[in-house]
């Protein structure tokens, strides 16, 4: 076995696995019966004192995450690589480049490899295309049997627990006879830009060595094909084009996308691989890489996919993905002042914001919402109670004042971006919240019940493809 294909191993302070095992479970339930025997022995005063923390924090969150959208926009901090610099490379410049597409369950894969990963733009025999297979997955196995993949190598995955996508990740960077000096992930439905190979290459010539990661931007083939899409679509936008950018310039951490993420072996080597146990390998990685001193910067080059068109298929989804960005804040969370030394107080609180945050808030919206209508209904006794007045006021300003100015910030977003025909989906951003409250409640009881589950998001609910779609470094 060569140097660049031993296993790697996670420290199991940097894993998932025991994030809620029977001791912190145990120290949550006394921390929980602790907090409800207050509750009762103090009521006048430890319920106000809870939702008045839970309201400022909600407000800072607020303006950390409409400041950086506002600040994407003004600034590019994007890396551009042009077409010529990228045909510019001979093939002898050019490294051996892994490429993973773990799948599962999706028979239909082959006529999107050909559309998609079929096209890059770079020498076959330095490519290591890896299609990881279940060994389980019969279906997938008898749709490839008659398909002519070319250079595309299939590796069975022996079945094992927990049955995620970083464990074939994982399981195929660790054949021995891999030689990639680079190495990145594509999905089943992925059609990134043809030269995106070649341009990860020639910035990582130009770029300093602290930047351990380029990141692609990801959007989608099918914007149009509904509300629900034009929705996902302008969140993508938003957070690939503006949010990550301004993240990288703040020297904060950047949570990596779950695909189109470009890094060497060595350094994927050095950081420990994926957390098998994590739902959202991919934001974990993006805080490993900022606590071994690495940075990531944001490639203008996009990957098309396929954006969920379905409200059930969505939440199941993004509560997966609300699920990991929980489990990516306790891991990190677990030596909080060794966090703060390593990235700094201001990376700290943005991560914690920008991933267990996220969640947390759009859970907090259905129980403030919840407790808004039953004010205007019958106004109860309780509910003044719970929100005294400065509580109630910061509330206001969340509702009278919050909400707008995101559903502005959005449609400036659709100006900035070149896609004012996504206007009326920022419009009714409201309905796009309550969908996320949604997934958010149903990720928090997953996390519990369920952490290492890993629901499976359904491919193919596109019927027009993007195979005539042309991908270029950005808008």
């Amino acid at each position: 076995m060569t140097e660049t294909s031993q296993p790697v191993v996670l420290p199991a302070n940097l894993s998932a696995r025991t994030i809620l095992g029977r001791r912190v479970l145990f120290g949550f339930g006394c921390a929980t019966l602790l907090f409800v025997g207050s509750a009762f022995a103090l009521p006048h005063h430890i319920p106000p004192l809870l939702t008045l923390l839970i309201a400022m924090l909600y407000l800072v969150s607020t303006i950390d995450r409409n400041y950086l959208v506002l600040r994407g926009l003004n600034t590019s901090a994007l890396v551009h690589i042009s077409d010529e610099e990228a045909l510019a490379l001979t093939d002898d410049e050019l490294p051996v480049y892994t490429v993973l597409l773990p799948v599962y369950d999706e028979p239909a894969i082959v006529s999107n490899l050909i559309n998609g990963v079929g096209r890059l733009n770079y020498p076959t025999d330095k490519l290591e295309i890896l299609l990881l297979v279940e060994e389980d997955d019969l279906a997938t196995q008898t749709a490839l049997f008659d398909a002519d993949l070319q250079s595309v190598r299939v590796v069975l995955v022996p079945y094992s627990l927990p049955r995620t996508k970083p464990k074939a990740c994982n399981y195929g960077m660790s054949l021995p006879d891999l030689k990639g000096e680079m190495v990145t992930i594509y999905d089943a439905e992925d059609i990134p830009d043809p030269l995106q190979l070649r341009r990860a290459v020639a910035a990582f010539r130009r770029v300093p060595p602290e930047i351990g990661c380029l990141q692609a931007r990801l959007a989608y083939f099918n914007e149009r094909q509904n509300l629900l899409t034009r929705w996902f679509s302008l969140e993508y936008d938003q957070w690939f084009g503006v949010v990550l950018p301004a993240v990288d310039e703040l020297r904060c951490v950047v949570p990596l996308g779950g695909t189109s993420n470009h890094m060497t072996t060595k350094v994927w080597r050095e950081i420990g691989g994926w957390d098998e146990f994590n739902v959202t390998e991919d934001a974990d990685l993006g805080v490993r890489l900022a606590r071994h001193g690495y940075r990531t910067l944001i490639l203008d080059s996009i990957t098309l996919e396929e954006a969920n068109a379905d409200v059930v298929n969505w939440i199941r989804q993004r509560s997966r993905w609300y699920k990991g960005y929980l489990q990516t804040m306790l891991v990190h969370l677990r030596s909080p002042a060794q966090l703060r030394d390593t990235i700094g107080i201001k990376a700290t609180l943005r991560l914690i914001n920008m991933t267990g945050g996220v969640p947390l808030t759009a859970a907090i919206n259905l129980i403030f919402w919840f407790a808004m209508l039953v004010w205007v209904l019958g106004r109860p006794a309780f509910v003044a109670e719970v929100f005294p007045p400065l509580t109630y006021y910061i509330c206001l300003v969340l509702f009278i004042v919050g909400a707008p100015l995101s559903i502005f910030v959005g449609l400036v977003a659709t100006q900035a971006l070149g896609k004012p025909y996504l206007w009326w989906a920022a419009l009714l951003a409201p309905l796009y919240w309550l969908l996320q409250s949604i997934a958010a409640l149903k990720a928090l009881y997953q996390l519990v019940f369920r952490p290492f589950f890993w629901e499976k998001t359904v491919h193919g609910l596109t019927h027009s493809t993007a195979s005539s779609t042309t991908i270029t470094g950005g808008n």
